[in-house]
């Protein structure tokens, strides 16, 4: 029996469809197996694809402030999962994000908070990074905004090329540092010590 709780979790209609999935590919729904898979898969998408019930004003709340300094600030090694919007496939990796303040901050867990908000729906690696600089630009109009994305993409790894240890990476430069190579380049000489440390 399934809790009007988890249904509230779910992705209306999922569910049936994903009866009718299984059964497309010749698997017996019914089975113990599979009873409740349906709506497993139903209640994942809903997390999967949260990104798409929240704006990036909901994400981020109150956590701009006002502040004085104009320091680089790096945040590095965030999580992120997503899925392929052409195979449905997953892809994985690590964010990192920076900016050069302008008079604004943000509060720090607001950066993985954004980094979610993009991520969790269907989508291409390239996007993602473009939206991420977009929205810290938007939130706190700074100097300069740097993101770059690593991720390793299920749909190059299980089918296809079949390429297991193959990676992409992705970046957008706003502000500063697309201007200055110089700051360009102090922000990707501290994200590489965390890449050469894996």
């Amino acid at each position: 029996m399934i809790s009007a709780a988890d249904e509230k979790q779910e992705v209306p209609g999922l569910r049936d469809l994903t009866e009718s999935w299984l059964s497309a590919i010749g698997e017996d729904p019914s089975r113990e197996g599979l009873l409740k898979t349906p709506h497993r898969v139903a209640k994942a998408w809903g997390f999967l694809t949260a990104g798409y019930t929240k704006s990036l004003q909901e994400a981020v709340g109150d956590a701009v402030f006002a502040a004085d300094g104009s320091e680089m600030v790096i945040v590095k090694d965030i999580e992120f999962y997503s899925m392929c919007e052409h195979h449905m496939l997953p892809f994985y990796g690590r964010a990192h994000i920076a900016y050069i303040p302008d008079g604004k901050i943000l509060g720090l867990s607001k950066f993985a908070r954004i980094v979610d908000l993009y991520s969790r729906r269907l989508q291409v690696q390239e996007r993602i990074t473009t939206q991420i600089a977009d929205a810290v630009q938007e939130l706190l109009s700074p100097q300069g905004v740097a993101v770059q994305m690593e991720g390793v993409h299920l749909c190059m790894a299980m089918r296809g090329v079949q390429k297991q240890n193959s990676s992409t990476t992705t970046s957008a430069m706003r502000g500063a540092f697309k201007d200055d190579p110089r700051t360009r380049a102090e922000f990707m000489s501290a994200i590489q010590v965390t890449l050469r440390s894996r």
